[in-house]
C-alpha cells in the first residue's frame, strides 16, 4: 500500500480516514464529501464556456481553477467544480479533490501521485470506471495548473 506522506496535509488526512473504514462506510465517507461540496460562484454560474468537462467521468463533471494574484509569490490555486447532485460518487470524488487540493500552491497539486484516487480503498467498492473518472479530474487539474503556472513563470 501506497502511503500518505507524499500528499498534502489535508488530502493525507482525508485518504487516512478513508483507509480507518471499512467499505460501506467509506462510500458513506464519499457521500459526506458529495454534500459538502461547495457550489459555484455567481461569476462562474453564468459563464458555463469557463468550465471544462471531465468526460471521462460518467456523469457530467466540469471544473476550472483559478490562481490568487494576492498573498504567497506561488500564489494559491482555487478549485471549481459543478456537478450534478445526482451523481454522488463523482461529486463526493470532487468533494475529496476540493478539500484536498483547494488553496494549496501549484507544485504542492503537482506533486500529487497520479493514482492517489486508489488510496481512497475504493477499488472494490467503485467500479473501475468510476476510478477512472476520478483519476482524469486530478489529471485535469494537474495539466491546467501546469499550464497557468507556465504562463505565469
Amino acid at each position: 500500500m501506497m502511503t500518505t506522506q507524499a500528499l498534502p496535509s489535508a488530502l493525507a488526512a482525508i485518504v487516512d480516514d478513508f483507509q480507518a473504514l471499512t467499505e460501506p462506510e467509506r462510500l458513506q465517507l464519499l457521500l459526506e464529501f458529495s454534500q459538502g461540496l461547495p457550489e459555484l460562484p455567481e461569476r462562474l454560474k453564468d459563464h458555463p464556456e469557463l468550465l471544462e468537462q471531465v468526460v471521462e467521468c460518467q456523469s457530467p463533471l466540469f471544473l476550472t481553477i483559478e490562481t490568487e494574484k494576492a498573498g504567497s509569490p506561488a500564489g494559491a490555486v482555487r478549485l471549481f467544480f459543478k456537478a450534478p447532485p445526482e451523481a454522488p460518487t463523482t461529486r463526493g470524488f470532487a468533494g475529496v479533490l476540493h478539500e484536498g487540493l483547494d488553496g494549496l500552491s501549484a507544485e504542492e497539486i503537482l506533486s500529487v501521485p497520479d493514482d492517489m484516487p486508489e488510496l481512497l480503498g475504493l477499488t472494490r467498492a467503485i467500479t473501475p470506471l468510476r476510478m477512472r473518472g476520478m483519476t482524469a479530474m486530478l489529471g485535469r487539474i494537474k495539466r491546467k495548473v501546469a499550464a497557468s503556472s507556465a504562463v505565469r513563470s
